[in-house]
């Protein structure tokens, strides 16, 4: 019967539902211990990214990025831990103060909130995508935040809605955002992902054809505008792609 086939939207949709709840399971599993909380964060989010594209199995490509990418994951989540908890525990402090001019201190926790929290939204997507440094992978994940605004507008609106959510109605949205909504955020992110990274991932030899047949079409009186919203040549060649990773990959 046509209901029970696989191409049925209805149980592609209870399928690609059960594969977000498997992989929201291997993200609580693998983060248990806390200091792997980077490495099964990436994991996540790579799979994510692999899942939209039907690229694979979810086990399979959560715990190849996991082990690829643990030690320099563990290194930037020490960091951003360590980070956070400075500066969250510089706001209670300062803002248990009367003094006026002490509350400057809390003005400027605040004001570097703001960039911690926008370079942690990419800082590990780009973990798994990309090859840097720990220096320059949280560099990199700051200048993405700036360029890409609008991308990252919604994924901090996103994220907000789900605080919100789980402050204010503590009980059901807790529990689902346990059973699911983890791994639910990483796949609706991992499209702005995809989205970002095409601007920097090589282009695969098959999407080059493709475009030289397109231009080869164009009659020799028109012209095309350059893309403005691409990266420079000189950002380009900084970011380097993981081996193995083309445009191709990156398409939604």
């Amino acid at each position: 019967m046509k209901f029970f086939s696989y191409d049925n939207p209805v149980w592609r949709f209870i399928l690609r539902v059960g594969q977000i709840w498997w992989l929201n399971i291997l993200w609580i599993v693998t983060s248990i211990p806390l200091i792997t909380i980077g490495a099964s964060t990436t994991a996540l989010i790579y799979s994510s990214m692999k899942l939209r594209k039907e690229d694979g199995y979810p086990t399979a490509n959560f715990f190849h990025s996991f082990k690829d990418n643990f030690k320099q994951s563990t290194v930037i989540w020490i960091l951003y831990a360590a980070a956070g908890a400075l500066l969250l525990g510089g706001l209670v402090f300062w803002n248990q103060t009367d003094n006026s001019t002490l509350k400057l201190g809390w003005a400027l926790c605040i004001a570097l909130l703001i960039p911690y929290s926008l370079s942690l939204l990419y800082v590990f997507a780009v973990q798994s995508k990309f090859v840097n440094t720990v220096k320059n992978t949280i560099h990199y994940s700051f200048i993405l935040s700036i360029k890409h605004f609008k991308v990252t507008i919604q994924m901090v609106l996103m994220a907000a809605v789900l605080i919100y959510l789980n402050l204010t109605t503590i009980v059901w949205t807790n529990f689902l955002t346990i059973v699911i909504g983890v791994g639910l955020v990483a796949y609706l992110f991992s499209m702005y992902y995809e989205k970002v990274f095409a601007n920097y991932i090589p282009r695969g030899p098959e999407e080059e054809e493709t475009e030289q047949d397109e231009t080869d079409e164009i009659e020799p009186d028109e012209k095309t505008e350059p893309d403005e919203t691409g990266p420079d040549e000189t950002e380009q060649g900084q970011m380097e792609v993981k081996p193995g990773v083309t445009n191709t990959d990156s398409e939604r």
